[in-house]
């Protein structure tokens, strides 16, 4: 919020809400254009009437290509009593909505979005993603598009690469290879996307630690607590050496299991842990080498 003139130092400020203007009262400057008035378009005059006009509306979705903030005509056909429109005037309605909605979407930015968005709906859902990640990769997705940087590339690669980048900002262990499969599009694509996406908005990733998904590959695996208790413990000691940097997570995960198993006796397969954690025997066979030599692990397996 304005405080003071940038050009005077004046604390005498005006604020003109007819012309949306923030004006300094000694030199005339106007500082702020196209201010918005937070407050109600009614007045009230006593507090019966404040509290009879007050009124909520629907919260901002940035899920919505409008943010939720647009009407709409449906579907149903009835007047505002609920009464059934007659059958002369139904024509007419459906020509109302059908332009309505060329209106509503009719720049290229809105098309962009109303494809993108309900994209990006269609894979949170089968990802199983809750409401406020679906928000935050809205979010992220407007800022790529602001900044121009969907052009020349396929709007399906860089929503599922928003997906990722935010799953692993908010340490929700989801794979490359699961969003790849939910999209439908390769994960060379979502990679290069993910990569792109990162540097131009300067987007602070942190890495993913190996640990967010072993109790998804455990439950998966039908192991027990102590097994999985013990796989994290492995992997916050390599954590703690760099034994794991480098290394991906999933892997790591899946070998800290393999061994966390053999130890408590419910013993798994490479071939049924690989399965799980969408990698290869050879990954998990190369991870539990390392472990078990620098951790001086005495067991054999």
């Amino acid at each position: 919020m304005v405080s003071k003139c940038p050009e005077c130092g004046s604390k005498k400020l005006i604020r003109d809400y007819e012309k949306g203007e923030i004006i300094c009262g000694k030199c005339g400057l106007i500082i702020t254009e196209s201010i918005h008035d937070m407050g109600p378009e009614w007045r009230a005059f006593d507090a019966e009437q404040k509290e009879k006009r007050a009124r909520g509306g629907a919260p901002i979705k940035l899920t919505k290509p409008n943010k939720g903030l647009v009407t709409e005509i449906d579907q149903y056909n009835r007047d505002i009593r609920g009464t059934k429109i007659s059958q002369k005037k139904q024509p007419q309605l459906y020509r109302m909505r059908k332009w309505h909605k060329r209106v509503s979407i009719s720049t290229s930015l809105e098309r962009n979005l109303v494809i993108a968005l309900a994209e990006l709906d269609r894979i949170a859902s089968s990802l199983g993603l809750p409401e406020n990640i679906k928000e935050s990769a809205a979010l992220l997705y407007r800022k790529a598009v602001k900044e121009e940087l969907i052009r020349g590339r396929l709007i399906e690669s860089v929503v599922a690469a928003v997906i990722y980048a935010i799953c692993r900002m908010r340490g929700i262990p989801r794979t490359l290879d699961e969003i790849s499969k939910a999209s439908g599009i390769e994960k060379k694509e979502i990679g290069r996307a993910y990569r792109f996406l990162k540097a131009e908005l300067d987007i602070d990733v942190p890495l993913t630690d190996p640990s967010q998904y072993v109790p998804k590959f455990a439950a998966q695996l039908r192991l027990s607590g102590e097994v999985q208790q013990t796989a994290i413990k492995l992997i916050k000691k390599s954590l703690k050496k760099g034994l794991i940097s480098g290394r991906g997570p999933t892997g790591v995960a899946a070998a800290a299991l393999y061994i966390a198993a053999a130890i408590h006796k419910e013993k798994r397969t490479q071939k049924e842990v690989a399965d799980v954690a969408g990698v290869t025997e050879v990954t998990i066979r190369n991870r539990y080498r390392e472990l078990k030599k620098e951790l001086n692990l005495k067991i054999d397996l």
